[in-house]
């Protein structure tokens, strides 16, 4: 009386007998198994050498790739820590704005970049950061709960920016107390010509830290 067995039933009783090649060792070179790399015959160790080669060929790229990524946050770490020395620096309250935008072209290489408050301290009403802005500017901004990454769509702010008809990607950022949903006391503005510069599929962390380190600096200067 014969019992067919499925592949599944072969496959558990290898498992639950690890040594059974060990025991019948001359099945390692007879089986031949069907290659998808070369597609011949091959043997059960070659077959495992394949199999062993591929994993570390995927190790491999994955651990290429976790390089790749600490590099790109070593790199915007510094880039941070550039910008956050050029805001320390400055001693004047109203320079602190051009700090900010300044500073953020410079250590991260950013076209362009500017930025608007509302409700400004009276002796700063004067400044180019206290220029007029819409209602609608205003209620925009409160309701960026998290940084805008991606194309240009015509938004007021980025009219704001210098040669702002070149712009096609940009970042905007609302100013507010961190960790509050208050509402926001003034927009950071950032803009490419490069419609890839800044995309929807951008990681937005930094972007966070840039937004509020910039609301705790220029805070002292609204009313």
């Amino acid at each position: 009386m014969s019992t067919d067995l499925d592949s599944l039933t072969v496959a558990q009783y290898l498992a639950d007998h690890p040594h059974f090649f060990e025991e019948h060792a001359s099945l390692l070179g007879d089986v031949k198994l069907s290659s998808p790399l070369t597609g011949r015959a091959v043997s059960l160790q070659e077959r495992q050498m394949e199999v062993m080669r591929e994993k570390y060929k995927l190790l491999e790229l994955r651990l290429a790739e976790l390089s790749r990524n600490a590099l790109e946050n070593a790199t915007i770490a510094n880039r941070f820590h550039s910008w956050n020395q050029t805001l320390l620096r400055e001693r004047d309250p109203a320079g602190m704005a051009a700090a900010v935008a300044d500073g953020l072209k410079k250590s991260f290489n950013v076209p362009a970049a500017t930025l608007r408050l509302f409700n400004v301290a009276p002796q700063y009403a004067g400044e180019w950061f206290a220029a007029g802005t819409s209602e609608d500017a205003r209620l925009f901004a409160s309701s960026l709960l998290e940084p805008y990454c991606g194309l240009n769509n015509d938004f007021e702010a980025v009219r704001w920016l210098d040669d702002a008809d070149t712009i096609k990607s940009t970042v905007i950022l609302a100013l507010r107390t961190p960790g509050t949903r208050e509402p926001a006391f003034g927009l950071l503005i950032m803009g490419s010509p490069d419609p890839e510069r800044f995309t929807a599929l951008m990681a937005t962390d930094f972007l966070v830290h840039i937004a509020e380190t910039a609301s705790v600096a220029l805070a002292p200067l609204t009313a």
